[in-house]
């Protein structure tokens, strides 16, 4: 169920109309089909790669670097969209991001070379940026920090029912009709979210805030604003937390249907199916239930939704382990399946906790900037080169499970290790947002709402 939104503190009284009207649970509804399609489209490739690799002649190192176009150009055009987000209409910059990803969705299919195709999955990444900075802001106003990790864990479950549908839907559909089928059938529904988004309503700054200002529109984001969110020691650690643990997610994701069908003699339609399977319902599991669970400990002590997550990494470290150095099966059971798929849950438990905490450390006004700035430095230095290295290093090897394994447990170690030297500043961070947020209306920067 969408959570209800409901008033935070006696000192505000009330929300924005947009919030009290119950358009609150349509945004997150409306952010959640988006973030569908935009995993689909983006995870399509992966379920059709054998039969790309096989009609352009690729080795496992270029098509990695199909996924490297993507988040490479992602994470780069992160910053302006985030920038147009903080001060702009939130939902033109998410309408503006999902038509454009729509259209290079289409241009994937028609594609007639490699380079055309790597031009193409750059472009996704493209649209794709003026999305989820906007998104997380816009639903931040939406949602008040005690409900705040479950609105973005049912947020995120969007994206895992979207990796499984553009495993399985797109390795099914390429297994039949082709992958350039696949491609097309994944862009359709775009343009319609596209507008959609355009006509939803715009929450106030702040409005789901205990204290300080509702805003129409808010001038803090500059250049050296930006640059400054990485003085919070919280968002400091939580972007290398990140960086770490997307090479993890975007590897092992990208090459999940291809160990599949290496290790296990799997068919195209069946490794895309078995994948989309175990992430989708490991992950929906994991986002969930972090998010359910970080918001009950968050009552008790700030420190409680980076413990979600630090504790799930340390364990997916060893479950992986199991998963693809591990016998193929024990008295007949197999045993890849069971161990990958508590990984998963592991993994994502991280999702609505850590989204939450990021947005809660940051005014209202900067947190586009702020998720915007987590995604250009997380995916340039994390998974932007992951899905490339890995493929290399597998090449080398002559082995894509040990490539994998070489690089996933020590940098989920590393991921909780750095999450949690942000236990010691979380409480002072969200602290010395409020009391800047209070003071935001006499700063000059800001467009204050109308009364209502």
């Amino acid at each position: 169920m969408v959570p209800e939104v409901q008033a935070v503190d006696a000192r505000r009284g009330h929300y924005d109309d947009a919030v009290r009207s119950g358009s609150a649970g349509y945004a997150l509804a409306l952010m959640v089909a988006i973030n569908f399609l935009n995993y689909a489209d983006r995870w399509v490739a992966s379920a059709a790669a054998p039969q790309i690799q096989r009609d352009f002649h690729l080795s496992d190192f270029q098509v990695g670097l199909l996924g490297t176009a993507f988040l490479l150009v992602y994470a780069i055009g992160a910053i302006p969209f985030g920038y147009w987000a903080d001060r702009g209409l939130r939902r033109t910059v998410i309408a503006t991001g999902v038509a454009v990803w729509s259209c290079a969705t289409v241009f994937s299919g028609l594609v007639t070379s490699y380079l055309q195709l790597f031009i193409a999955r750059a472009v996704l990444g493209v649209g794709e940026a003026g999305y989820y900075p906007a998104g997380a802001s816009l639903l931040s106003d939406h949602f008040p920090r005690e409900r705040r990790g479950r609105a973005m864990s049912i947020w995120n479950a969007g994206s895992v029912l979207g990796i499984a549908a553009g495993f399985a839907g797109g390795g099914l559909i390429a297994a039949r009709y082709g992958w350039r089928t696949a491609f097309f059938l994944a862009a359709i529904p775009g343009l319609v979210l596209a507008l959609l988004a355009y006509l939803m309503r715009e929450p106030l700054r702040g409005a789901a805030e205990a204290v300080g200002p509702r805003l129409r529109r808010a001038r803090e984001a500059t250049p050296g604003s930006l640059l400054r969110l990485l003085r919070i020691p919280t968002l400091r650690w939580l972007i290398v937390a990140h960086t770490l643990l997307y090479f993890v997610l975007a590897a092992n994701a990208f090459w999940l249907p291809t160990v599949l069908g290496r290790r296990f003699g799997l068919s195209l339609g069946a490794a895309g199916l078995l994948s989309g399977a175990v992430l989708v319902v490991g992950g929906l599991i994991g986002t969930l239930l972090g998010g359910w669970i970080g918001d009950r400990l968050s009552h008790r002590r700030p420190t409680g939704p980076l413990e979600v997550g630090i504790a799930g990494f340390a364990v997916a470290a060893g479950t992986i382990v199991v998963a693809l150095l591990g016998p193929m099966s024990l008295g007949g059971v197999p045993v890849f399946v069971p161990a990958f798929f508590v990984t998963v849950v592991c993994v994502y438990l991280y999702q609505g906790p850590f989204t939450a905490v990021a947005q809660n450390v940051v005014t209202p006004g900067l947190r586009a900037g702020a998720v915007a700035l987590l995604l250009l430095i997380a995916h340039v230095l994390g998974d932007s080169h992951s899905t490339a290295d890995v493929g290399f290093l597998s090449d080398q090897l002559h082995s894509l499970p040990l490539a994998l394994l070489l690089t996933s447990v020590p940098l989920l170690l590393l991921a909780a290790g750095a999450a949690a030297l942000g236990l010691r500043t979380v409480e002072a961070d969200m602290r010395a947002m409020e009391e800047r947020w209070a003071l935001e209306r006499d700063k000059g920067n800001s467009v204050p709402a109308l009364a209502p």
